[in-house]
């Protein structure tokens, strides 16, 4: 397959598109077992720009012998963490020089900004391995006093990390590369191997990945990746005997699928699930703050960010001047393909999922709610226009479900008190914004916001050294900070009587 569209590609990344379908296993690329391909669209206008093997459970099982094999002999889990850490560094460096190439294949597969694959997808993702690199130096244990009872026999007694074995990697569609990293990066720090599964949707710049892995310095077997669905690949590969620790970003749904093969496997599991998350306007915000910043916050990726603002509970007497303000700025939005660097809004992911949101804008309109569209969309690709549903009533679907898309749900509250009691009244609790000038509002409402990361005056900004994760059924564990590697090792304590 080929790219015909209007924009030019970098060498690398038009070369890429044009590969044969193959997977990528004990550092070469393989064939699937014939199965099949399955399509990569340009969601700015349904053509096919590539295909990608359709992968079965034998093939899975091939990726997962290879990765456990690899662990066995450790080949890299018995690296020194210093070099561990070089090679992960020099990753970095690479990604680094490719950043367009990289850029430019998310942009194409998943439809976002090419700004945004830039400065976020990629840019992002360098300092995110730098820090990630850092941390396989950082792995350590704990000494004990010990109150056992020995006469003259003296005790000591510590505790060591090591790596879990192989990681089952199961990545979303929206951040391709980026999250992707998010779960190979702590999993190669600290020593483990791992089977990476990307989206059926936007599977290409993991196979790139991988590929760049390997010239980096990662051993052959250490680093796979299977395409394919997440009914057979992501299914085979959760359930696979010789995992022994899954990290998972997705749906709720889906992750507790996940979650019950963990368990009946009694493997480790990591889980970063949906979000309907709540911004908190008290009276005294910063309509100049708040309107920017809740553009970015909900229409970030057209709204296909985890962490992305859905429901904004406004206290009455800012709340007309904010509606006017949003109806404005999404009506003054630039419509276009995620290549164009003028678009500020481009299309959603897939036919799938754009026909989803356009589907709970429907249910708003049948129910009654005012909506606020925004600006025209092409009539071609998977556009949605932006949208604003004010003071839905609560029978409409996007009240209480993750809509991921380019909409915003605005509720008129009396005061703070009834705002929170709103943000909180959610099954999902991942993230959560509060915008206030008074400091003691800030401090006394955020103890009391129900959800894994609350921002203050600004929504949606994450740091590699900043944990992150979801209260309630947005998910289990913790990704980034010092303590990230904690989930893909083992603490084993080691008793000594001498």
């Amino acid at each position: 397959m080929t790219y015909t569209g209007p924009f030019t590609l970098d060498p690398t990344a038009a070369a890429f598109l044009g590969r044969a379908p193959a997977l990528f296993i004990d550092g070469r690329s393989v064939a699937a077992d014939g199965r099949g391909c399955l399509p990569v669209y340009d969601p700015s206008s349904g053509t096919i720009i590539a295909e990608v093997a359709d992968a079965s459970a034998p093939d899975v099982d091939r990726a997962v012998c290879s990765a456990h094999a690899a662990f066995v002999d450790g080949r890299w889990r018995n690296l020194r963490p210093a070099d561990r850490e070089r090679v992960l560094l020099r990753l970095a460096d690479l990604l680094e020089v490719r950043a367009e190439a990289f850029a430019q294949l998310e942009s194409l597969e998943q439809g976002k900004s090419i700004n945004i694959a830039r400065m976020i997808e990629v840019g992002a993702s360098i300092d995110w391995i730098r820090y990630a690199a850092g941390l396989a130096t950082k792995i350590s244990g704990r000494t004990f006093d010990l109150s056992l009872p020995g006469g003259p026999t003296h005790w000591t007694a510590y505790t060591r990390r090591e790596p879990v074995g192989v990681v089952a990697a199961i990545a979303p569609w929206n951040f391709p590369l980026m999250i992707a990293l998010w779960k190979v990066l702590p999993a190669l720090a600290s020593g483990c191997s791992i089977v990476l599964k990307p989206s059926e949707v936007t599977p290409l710049t993991a196979l790139l990945l991988a590929e760049m892995a390997l010239e980096a310095g990662v051993p052959a077997g250490v680093f796979n990746v299977v395409t394919g669905s997440g009914a057979v690949a992501g299914r085979a590969l959760a359930e696979h005997p010789l995992v022994a620790k899954i990290s998972f970003t997705g749906s709720t749904a889906t992750g507790k699928a996940i979650g019950h093969a963990a368990i009946d496997g009694m493997k480790r599991f990591t889980l970063e699930l949906g979000g309907k998350n709540p911004a908190l306007i008290l009276r005294d915000a910063k309509l100049e703050k708040v309107v920017p910043g809740l553009m970015a916050g909900g229409f970030l990726n057209g709204g296909q960010v985890c962490a992305a603002v859905s429901r904004i509970y406004v206290e009455a007497p800012l709340y007309d001047d904010l509606v006017a303000a949003l109806s404005g700025a999404i009506a003054a939005v630039t419509v276009g393909p995620g290549l164009d660097p003028e678009a500020q809004l481009n299309p959603l992911v897939s036919a799938t999922h754009s026909a989803k949101v356009k589907s709970y804008l429907d249910d708003a309109d049948a129910a009654g709610a005012k909506i606020v569209r925004g600006a025209a969309v092409p009539e071609e690709g998977y556009y949605v226009s932006p949208a604003l549903i004010l003071n839905a009533p609560a029978e409409a679907k996007l009240v209480r479900e993750e809509v991921f898309g380019p909409v915003l749900n605005i509720s008129r509250v009396a005061d703070a008190e009834e705002g929170l009691r709103l943000a909180n009244d959610n099954d999902l609790g991942l993230a959560a914004s509060l915008w206030t000038q008074d400091i003691d509002q800030a401090m006394a409402l955020t103890r009391r916001i129900e959800a894994g990361t609350i921002w203050v005056n600004s929504h949606v900004f994450i740091d590699p050294n900043m944990p992150f994760g979801g209260f309630k059924q947005s998910g289990l564990g913790r990704d980034f900070g010092m303590d990230w590697l904690d989930g893909y090792t083992e603490e084993k304590s080691i008793c000594i009587a001498h």
